[in-house]
C-alpha cells in the first residue's frame, strides 16, 4: 500500500496551489487593470488633442473657405502623423467629412455619435467606424458667437491599444513568475521545517501516535514526568500527578517549573541527573525514582523520569526488619538461656546448689524486671514487643537500652504501623550512633502520653550531630552511620519525618553529649486505633 503524503508535503501542495491561484488571479486582474488604464489614458489623450485642434486659428480660417477640405485635409494628416493617432476627421454639422486618412472618404458622412458635440459638449466613445473599432473623441468647433460651425473627431484604433498592451504582457508575466517562484521557495522552506518537526509523519500517523501515546500515559501504573532542558515539567501522566500531589491540569496552561515540586524531588527533577532506583521521600510517600536523559541526533531533549510508589512496601519492610530483629533477639536469648541452663546444671553437679539458685534467680529477675517495666509502661502490645526486641538487640550489640521510669504510653489513636515505624527507626538510629561512639554506649528512651498527645525523647551516647547538619538530619540519604546498602542509607529518619508530618507533629534535634530527638505528636482519639492500616 502506497504511503500517504506527509503532513509537511500536504501543506506544501496546498500552499503551492493557493499561491498559483493567487498569482494567476493577480496576473489576470493586473492585465485587466492595465487594459482599463490604457483605454482611459487613450480617451484622455484623444480628447486633449481634439480640444487643442478645435482652438487652432488655422482651423477656423479654413472653415471660412468655400472648400474647407483643401486646407483641413493636409493639416489633419500632418497632425495625425505627428501624434500617432489613427484618424483625424474634420466635419460639418451635417456629418460631411472635410478630412480622412483615406482621401476617398472625404465628402462622405461621418459614422458615430455627434449629438452631444452639436450641443456644444465634447464626448468620448468606443465606436466601430470605417477603419474598425476605435476609441474616439468628438469636439465642437465654435465661431466668435460660440455657435457650432464644425466638429473634429480624433481616434485611436482598439487594435493599436491592444498592441501596446500586449507589449507589457512579458513584463507582467515575468513579475508574476518571479512572485510565484519566491512564494514557492518560501513555502518549500516552511514545508521542510515542518517536516523536520513532525518527523515526516502524515496527519493520520500523527493522530494515531497521539492516541496511542495518550492511552499509554493513562494506562501505565508508574508515574511519568518529562522535563525539558530548562528544568520545566512539560508532561505528567495521571499517576505522576497523584504521586507528586499536583493539581489536575497543572501543565495545561504551559510548562511547570520543576522547582515548584517539593524538595528533595523537585531539586532532583530540575537537576536533570540520571539515576537508577533512587529512594526519595516525597510528602507522605516513599518513591523509587529512575531518570534517563532523552537525546536525539546529539541534542539533549530533557529527561524522562519514572516514579514508583513504594510507601506500603517500605512500611512492610520496616515491620519485617523489626520482626527479624525480634527473632534474632529471641535466638540470642535462647542461646544465652541455654548457656545459663548449662551453668546452673553444672553448678548443681559440682555441689553448689545454693549458688546455682542464686544465679538463676538473679538472671530471671533482671529479665522479668525489664519485661514488667515495658508491659506496665506501654499499653500497645506491638510497641511493647518492639521495645523488648530492641532491648535484646541493643544488649546483644553491647549497648545499654534504658527506658526511663517516668515513661508511660496509653492510647493516643496513632496507627500501630506508624507508631512502630516511628519508634523503631528512632531507636535503631540511636543504637547505631551509640555503637559508633566511645564506651559506655547507651540509648535512653522516654515515652509519655497525655490527652494532648504523645512525646518521645530518644537520646544516645554517640558523637552527636554537627550543628551545620541539624537541618539535614531528616533528608533522604543523610545518616549518622555507615551503610553498605545501596538504596536504604538515611531512609529511616526520612520515614520518621514523613510520619511526623502526616500526623501534624513536630520534631526537635539537639546535640547534648550525643544526639537527642524529641518528637511530639497530637492525640487522635477518634482516629484509627490498634492495628489500623493506612
Amino acid at each position: 500500500m502506497a504511503r500517504r503524503l506527509s503532513l509537511a508535503r500536504q501543506v506544501f501542495v496546498l500552499q503551492l496551489a493557493v499561491i498559483v491561484l493567487l498569482v494567476g488571479a493577480g496576473g489576470v486582474l493586473a492585465y485587466l487593470d492595465a487594459r482599463r488604464t490604457s483605454e482611459t489614458s487613450t480617451e484622455r489623450r484623444v480628447l486633449t488633442l481634439a480640444l487643442g485642434l478645435a482652438e487652432l486659428p488655422d482651423v477656423r480660417n479654413a472653415l471660412s473657405l468655400d472648400d474647407p477640405s483643401v486646407a483641413l485635409q493636409p493639416l489633419a494628416e500632418s497632425v495625425r502623423r505627428a501624434t500617432r493617432a489613427d484618424f483625424i476627421v474634420f466635419m460639418a454639422p451635417d456629418r460631411t467629412r472635410y478630412s480622412h486618412p483615406t482621401p476617398e472618404m472625404v465628402g462622405e458622412k461621418f459614422l458615430g455619435t455627434i449629438g452631444p458635440a452639436l450641443a456644444g459638449e465634447p464626448l468620448t466613445e468606443t465606436y466601430a467606424g470605417t477603419l474598425g473599432p476605435s476609441v474616439r473623441a468628438v469636439v465642437p468647433i465654435l465661431d466668435d458667437r460660440d455657435e457650432v460651425v464644425a466638429l473634429v473627431s480624433i481616434g485611436i484604433l482598439r487594435g493599436e491599444i491592444g498592441r501596446e498592451l500586449r507589449q507589457r504582457i512579458p513584463l507582467l508575466l515575468g513579475v508574476s513568475g518571479a512572485a510565484l517562484v519566491i512564494a514557492a521557495l518560501g513555502s518549500l522552506a516552511i514545508s521542510r521545517r515542518l517536516s523536520r518537526q513532525t518527523l515526516g509523519l502524515g496527519p493520520d500517523e500523527i493522530t494515531r501516535m497521539y492516541e496511542q501515546h495518550d492511552a499509554v500515559l493513562h494506562a501505565v501504573h508508574e508515574g511519568l514526568v518529562i522535563v525539558d532542558p530548562d528544568g520545566r515539567i512539560v508532561l505528567v501522566n495521571d499517576e505522576a500527578v497523584r504521586l507528586l500531589g499536583l493539581a489536575p491540569g497543572s501543565t495545561d496552561p504551559g510548562p511547570l517549573p520543576a522547582s515548584d515540586v517539593d524538595d528533595p524531588l523537585g531539586s532532583h527533577l530540575a537537576g536533570g541527573r540520571p539515576v537508577d532506583d533512587l529512594l526519595v521521600v516525597h510528602r507522605d510517600r516513599v518513591l523509587v525514582v529512575n531518570t534517563e536523559l532523552a537525546a536525539k541526533d546529539g541534542r539533549t531533549l530533557g529527561t524522562v523520569t519514572t516514579l514508583r510508589d513504594h510507601t506500603d512496601l517500605e512500611a512492610l519492610t520496616g515491620e519485617l526488619d523489626s520482626a527479624r530483629g525480634f527473632a534474632e533477639a529471641l535466638r540470642a536469648q535462647a542461646h544465652e538461656s541455654a548457656n545459663r541452663l548449662h551453668t546452673v546444671v553444672t553448678m548443681i553437679e559440682l555441689g553448689h546448689p545454693e549458688r546455682a539458685i542464686e544465679f538463676a534467680t538473679e538472671e530471671l529477675a533482671t529479665t522479668q524486671q525489664l519485661a514488667d517495666r515495658v508491659v506496665g509502661t506501654v499499653e500497645e502490645p506491638a510497641l511493647a514487643a518492639l521495645l523488648l526486641a530492641k532491648a535484646a538487640q541493643a544488649h546483644e550489640k553491647g549497648v545499654e537500652f534504658v527506658i526511663t521510669p517516668d515513661s508511660r504510653v496509653g492510647e493516643v489513636g496513632i496507627p500501630t504501623r506508624d507508631l512502630v515505624t516511628l519508634v523503631g527507626n528512632l531507636v535503631d538510629n540511636a543504637i547505631d550512633a551509640a555503637l559508633a561512639g566511645e564506651p559506655p554506649r547507651r540509648v535512653r528512651l522516654t515515652a509519655t502520653s497525655s490527652d494532648e498527645g504523645l512525646r518521645l525523647v530518644v537520646a544516645d551516647s554517640g558523637a552527636g550531630i554537627d550543628p551545620d547538619h541539624l537541618d539535614d538530619a531528616f533528608s533522604r540519604g543523610w545518616s549518622t552511620k555507615l551503610s553498605d546498602q545501596p538504596h536504604g542509607r538515611g531512609l529511616g529518619l526520612a520515614l520518621v519525618r514523613q510520619i511526623i508530618n502526616r500526623h501534624g507533629g513536630t520534631v526537635r534535634v539537639e546535640s547534648d553529649g550525643g544526639a537527642v530527638f524529641t518528637v511530639d505528636l497530637p492525640a487522635v482519639l477518634s482516629g484509627p486505633t490498634r492495628g489500623a492500616e493506612r
